[in-house]
């Protein structure tokens, strides 16, 4: 079998990302379980691994990396350092089409390279197969306590970016005492599991979205609420069918403000289709029965399911506050009548050992069996966002984009 060569990128996106697709002693497992592989580092100052840590196990640092077939990074690689003709694997953040890397993808395509979009590989049920999401719930979720206590001047945490672990964030919270809140929690996946540690380490009560929305508590509770419990068909007499609101959530309707009505903090971990609705709406939120004014959008869908995520914020500057009555952005914590924002679109980079492990295991687990064959196996050649610079089966739906129509 011909050797196949994977080079592991340096984050080439500023501000740098700190996580890394395999550490040493997987990259140590991958070539023990597939000889035919050799595995070489970039640099990096940055990542969260040290170059030395790779040499100590035997794992070459390689600077020019334009004899590797594959590509592994994480974050959007500049089109500049983009080499002509080889397999990438990172997120590219253009699968919504999201205006910002739409010359991202033209390069793509120009360059003949085969692009593996980690949010685009899914299994044959349409779930997805290799995810930070779970930390980013755990670190989203540890933020909003973090920003809870800077609000309203009752506590001060490390900042999670500061924390060796998770086990550190945790030790960071259980130092506190928070006031009686009602949480409202979205999602039941990946993100949303992540974020419930986070509110059970705190013995937090968990509620039903009934008893949320209907009674009152001298402690604090959360509830975790899914698509059925938020939106309602157009159709009155059409009963809940969840397959159907995936097909067509053009079809429905949000039914989520009672929540806003008795939530003080909102923990949006859901995943949002474009054509979905929104969960309320800017003049919904200015009104006096509106109560929520924090809210950690770990989705960090600019202008999407969250009308004052307008923005993405970093780990070193996580919020700012949206003022309804103007749709201004204003510095955080400085209106009590604002909604303070937290919308960090690399949430799991604030743990990056723990995110990073867990995503090397899932990467050689689910991906690497596939992309290791000659030719590629069904999941990529399913999942692939462009083959040697052509859009893949799946993915013609950008061809506008692509073409900047």
């Amino acid at each position: 079998m011909d050797k196949i060569k994977i080079g592991i990128i340096r984050e080439g996106k500023v501000p740098s990302d700190r996580r890394v697709a395999l550490l040493p002693q997987q990259c140590v497992e991958v070539m023990n379980q597939y000889p035919h592989v050799e595995i070489f580092v970039q640099p990096s100052d940055v990542r969260c691994i040290t170059n030395k840590e790779y040499v100590a196990v035997g794992i070459p640092l390689k600077e020019d990396l334009s004899a590797c077939d594959i590509l592994l990074g994480i974050k959007e690689v500049p089109i500049h350092q983009l080499i002509a003709h080889k397999t990438y694997l990172f997120f590219s953040h253009t699968i919504k089409m999201q205006p910002h890397n739409q010359k991202l993808l033209q390069a793509i395509v120009e360059k003949s390279i085969t692009m593996i979009d980690y949010e685009a590989l899914r299994n044959t049920h349409e779930k997805r197969i290799i995810a930070f999401g779970y930390f980013a719930g755990i670190v989203g979720a540890y933020n909003t306590f973090l920003l809870l206590g800077k609000k309203y001047e009752l506590y001060k945490l490390k900042s999670a970016y500061k924390c060796f672990d998770i086990a550190e964030l945790i030790s960071e919270l259980k130092k506190v005492t928070i006031p009686t809140l009602k949480i409202v929690l979205t999602g039941a996946g990946r993100v949303g599991n992540g974020a419930e540690l986070i509110l059970k380490e705190m013995n937090i009560q968990k509620v039903s979205p009934n008893d949320f929305l209907t009674k009152k508590y001298d402690h604090s509770v959360y509830t975790q609420i899914v698509s059925c419990d938020y939106n309602q068909a157009n159709d009155k007499d059409k009963a809940w069918d969840t397959e159907d609101f995936h097909a067509h959530p053009e079809q429905y309707h949000s039914t989520f403000m009672p929540y806003a009505q008795v939530a003080d903090v909102l923990i949006a971990g859901a995943y949002w289709d474009q054509r979905a609705p929104k969960l309320f709406t800017t003049e919904q939120s200015r009104g006096e029965d509106f109560s929520i004014r924090l809210i950690s959008d770990i989705t960090c869908d600019i202008n999407g399911s969250i009308p004052s995520t307008v923005k993405s914020t970093n780990i070193y500057d996580p919020a700012y506050d949206f003022n309804p009555f103007t749709s201004d952005i204003e510095a955080p914590f400085s209106d009590p009548r604002n909604i303070t924002v937290m919308a960090i679109d690399n949430l799991p980079c604030e743990i990056p050992r723990n995110a990073s492990e867990d995503f090397g295991n899932q990467l050689i687990k689910n991906v690497l069996p596939d992309l290791l064959k000659q030719p590629y196996g069904d999941l990529i050649q399913r999942c692939a966002l462009t083959l040697n610079g052509k859009l893949g089966l799946g993915f013609e739906y950008l061809r506008g984009y692509l073409e900047g129509k």
